[in-house]
């Protein structure tokens, strides 16, 4: 990949694709291709065909996706499946029938069995169940991984899938019932403290314990994968180091500036006891992480708040 390569980022407006868009347009990328979801809607395969075959494209990065946290995803799990379906083998099979030479597929670490081994290595796949509160989103994601390593098989492709962590930054979803913890936690954390209020609500337990990525570390691994000669098949993305979310919440509230107490709400769902990312085969290629959590945290915070209004989180 070069300066002057045309990579296609799907999914330009959320969190990773948008990361994405600004790390290589600080790299001085700058043939980046878009489309809104009004221009080329990507659950359209004649549509998708059209768009591949009228632009030439070098790179795709497939960032678009229906992504939500364990309500979203126990409660619509026709819409994961489907949705992600459609748009993942309308999107790789566009590419491969244009020739795209490189195509990075996201996927999640929530694909891994529920009782995974820890650190979770890639071989680790399919290797017992599920979660249940997200397996048609998993199931969905696998498919596409493995259509991506069916094209490399079959047609020499070189088209790689990441499976990143658990992700946060900008753009990200504080919806309290569709985002993921972290967001959701600075949203519960930020309206207390300008409310007043002496107590948030925790889903579960507290004990489950997760690793955490910031989004634009992320998009610097993307790159060093790209610009790697020795980059194939399947590769796990994430820090190295998890944390317990009852001390992710007192974290959260520390940087935020609230001062209450946390509440534990177990009769919500904890979801998987442990998810921490064995990231050596990514590591050996010398990628490190550069974003510590609580730095990445405050950033995050200082964002919401910015665009509390435009988002419609309308207490910042």
């Amino acid at each position: 990949m070069n300066k002057g390569s045309r990579i296609f980022v799907a999914g330009h407006k959320g969190m990773v694709g948008s990361a994405l868009v600004r790390h290589l347009a600080s790299r001085g990328y700058h043939h980046l291709i878009t489309r809104s979801r009004q221009e080329l809607d990507l659950l359209d395969q004649r549509a998708v065909a059209d768009f591949f075959g009228q632009e030439s494209i070098d790179v795709v990065l497939l960032a678009a996706a229906k992504v939500g946290g364990i309500h979203a995803n126990s409660t619509q799990p026709a819409s994961f499946l489907y949705e992600n379906l459609v748009i993942e083998t309308n999107v790789i099979h566009a590419a491969f029938t244009k020739r795209t030479p490189e195509l990075v597929f996201f996927g999640s670490s929530c694909i891994y069995p529920k009782y995974c081994p820890q650190p979770i290595k890639e071989e680790y796949l399919l290797t017992s169940g599920f979660e249940q509160t997200n397996e048609a989103y998993a199931i969905a994601k696998i498919a596409g991984l493995k259509l991506c390593e069916a094209y490399n098989r079959q047609h020499g492709m070189r088209y790689i899938s990441v499976m990143p962590t658990n992700l946060y930054g900008p753009n990200d979803n504080y919806d309290l019932q569709n985002g993921h913890v972290l967001a959701a936690l600075i949203r519960k954390a930020h309206e207390a403290k300008m409310n007043g209020l002496r107590s948030i609500s925790v889903w579960g337990s507290g004990s489950p314990r997760r690793e955490f990525l910031h989004v634009d570390d992320l998009a610097s691994a993307v790159l060093a994968l790209l610009d790697s000669d020795n980059a194939e098949g399947t590769f796990n993305i994430g820090c190295g180091r998890d944390i317990a979310i009852a001390d992710l919440a007192r974290l959260v509230c520390d940087v935020i500036g609230f001062q209450g107490s946390l509440d534990f709400d177990s009769s919500k769902p904890d979801g998987t006891p442990r998810k921490l990312l064995d990231v050596s085969r990514l590591s050996a290629l010398g990628w490190t992480p550069t974003i510590s959590l609580r730095d990445g945290i405050a950033a995050t915070y200082a964002d919401f708040t910015k665009n509390a209004q435009r988002t419609g989180y309308v207490d910042a």
